[in-house]
């Protein structure tokens, strides 16, 4: 059995923790588990916490001020020369802030207006807000993995989870008091941002321009926003607090504007243009934001909901309802544990400096750098004359590596979605076996009681759901039929004539009906089907050449 990965993401909002594991291709969660914030810190969110199932190594997101992505263009160079490039860069940082930070770094997929140069994607986080994270852990008795950036998890939640097209998309994730932005061409991350803003702007304009403060406001954000331009409000409380909404409206717009702007400064893509925009967080379900982005930015706003592609039968009812009301503010979570199952998705893991150098310490065995050390001294010529050749061949690597998950990503979302459709057919074929019988007997009935001569009467009518050849309906593929027998009045006039009569209308009142009739003195039968498959033009051309 796949091995459970669990990620968590702490907000001033809500604590949300996803558990689950890579079954089959497919996602599958194992558990749940979200709580309100009450005090707004990481402290009173770990706090209230509170996990029904037993965690792993911890995947944990960072997100706010304490955060820094930054990106720097470099000439193609060996691994260990960008190592070191991106330590003087992490240094200067830190020596320029006073405070001692963690990080960890990345290559971007190269656009095509790089010109032979790398995009490094650099992530920098405070020692302060590790230290915060590593109290909250260790209060719960929790282990952790590493820190990544929630923007990556985002990333990753809508690269696995998503509908991905060669389009530029913006995906955001609007929390209480910050904004994670990624912004993708295709399946390749070109931006990845976390801003200050989010649902407290909201909450602020109501207590500034109403004057009610803290849960009172967000109540009447919640209950009485409406963000849709030229939107006609029911009610003066409606009006009052839609409008207080619509600056801050306004303040996400111009958010998202400058990650697009601050996108093209810092990766220099001047021909960024967004084809469409998603959003998902607490915030993504306020009525009519989605309208009022798409206004300010003039592009389709969506909101992102990953989870019809996440397998969630494993979940507790308990979890499911939970997941049902907090699922869009579960995104980034979804995207972290995710990543921990594909150990070729593109992360970031930040470590406090400790834990570093305690993995890398135990990540080497005591007799290879005992055996480096002897094989050096014999080796170090050979070394010097291979090392260039070595580090063309880990950039082909890492070309190939990103080729081969970009191929492999499309598989599996290819296998997902004919999984699904598999699915789909299978209800579209219960949904005609009760529809259409149903429907099929009541156009017959309604055919009999306008078109049946006087004399006939129906002694059985049947509904069934089966085959029939001479209907045209086989290769065991079950169908709608109506099975009808009927009796007639001796010393009718011309019974056969007005049984044929009936036959012949059939057609008009059924169209493309295939019928089996039988008639025997006093008696006859009708099998009938609207659902059996027509004859093909060649058997049309066939049938005339007989003539």
């Amino acid at each position: 059995m796949a091995k459970n990965s669990t990620a968590i993401d702490v907000g001033s909002g809500t604590a949300v923790a996803v558990q689950g594991r890579l079954e089959k291709g497919s996602f599958q969660l194992t558990g749940f588990a979200v709580a309100k914030n009450p005090g707004g810190s990481l402290e009173s969110g770990w706090g209230a916490l509170e996990l029904p199932f037993k965690p792993g190594p911890m995947r944990v997101a960072l997100s706010g001020k304490e955060l820094n992505v930054r990106y720097t263009r470099v000439p193609s160079v060996p691994d260990w020369q960008l190592r070191r490039l991106m330590h003087f860069e992490v240094a200067e940082v830190g020596d320029t802030s006073g405070t001692e930070v963690a990080s960890d770094f990345n290559l971007l997929p190269t656009p095509p207006e790089a010109d032979g140069e790398d995009i490094v994607l650099l992530a920098m986080a405070r020692i302060s807000l590790l230290d915060e994270h590593r109290a909250g852990l260790a209060a719960g008795g929790f282990t952790l993995e590493c820190y990544t950036p929630a923007a990556i998890g985002l990333y990753n939640a809508y690269l696995r989870h998503g509908v991905v097209q060669d389009d530029t998309v913006l995906l955001a994730n609007i929390g209480h008091e910050s904004v994670d932005v990624v912004i993708m061409r295709g399946p390749d991350l070109v931006f990845a941002r976390n801003q200050g803003g989010g649902a407290k702007l909201f909450v602020e304009a109501i207590s500034q321009q109403l004057g009610v403060k803290g849960e009172q406001a967000a109540r009447l954000v919640r209950e009485f926003a409406d963000l849709r331009p030229g939107a006609m409000h029911s009610t003066p409380n409606h009006e009052k607090v839609s409008r207080a909404c619509s600056a801050a409206a306004g303040q996400l717009v111009s958010l998202l504007q400058s990650s697009v702007l601050f996108c093209k400064t810092q990766v220099k893509l001047s021909t960024l243009k967004l084809d469409r925009v998603l959003i998902c967080g607490g915030a993504s379900s306020m009525e009519g934001l989605s309208d009022a982005l798409a206004a300010g930015l003039s592009v389709p706003v969506q909101r992102f909901d990953p989870w019809p592609l996440v397998d969630s039968s494993a979940l507790s009812p308990s979890e499911l309802d939970a997941l049902t009301e907090y699922g869009s503010e579960a995104v980034v979570a979804l995207g972290l544990a995710t990543m921990a199952t594909d150990k070729d998705a593109y992360g970031l893991e930040i470590l406090p400096p400790d834990l570093a150098r305690k993995r890398e310490f135990l990540g080497r065995k005591i007799w290879l750098i005992a055996a480096g050390i002897l094989a050096a001294a014999y080796l170090g010529f050979f070394v010097q004359q291979t090392t260039s050749q070595a580090d063309d061949l880990k950039k082909t690597e890492r070309s190939l590596r990103s080729q081969v998950s970009s191929k492999q990503r499309t598989d599996s979302k290819t296998r997902d979605l004919l999984a699904l459709n598999e699915v789909l057919s299978r209800d579209a074929l219960d949904l005609q076996r009760i529809v259409g019988t149903g429907e099929q007997m009541a156009r017959t009935l309604e055919f009999l009681g306008t078109k049946m001569p006087p004399d006939f009467w129906i002694t059985r009518m049947e509904g069934r759901w089966g085959v029939d050849e001479e209907l045209s309906i086989g290769d065991n593929v079950p169908r709608p039929l109506v099975l009808l027998k009927g009796a007639l009045r001796q010393g009718a006039q011309a019974p056969i004539g007005q049984y044929q009569s009936m036959v012949e209308n059939l057609p008009s009142a059924l169209p493309g009906v295939q019928s089996n009739t039988s008639f025997d003195r006093d008696r006859y039968s009708i099998d009938l089907s609207t659902f059996g498959d027509s004859l093909s033009p060649a058997d049309d051309v066939e049938a005339e050449e007989d003539i």
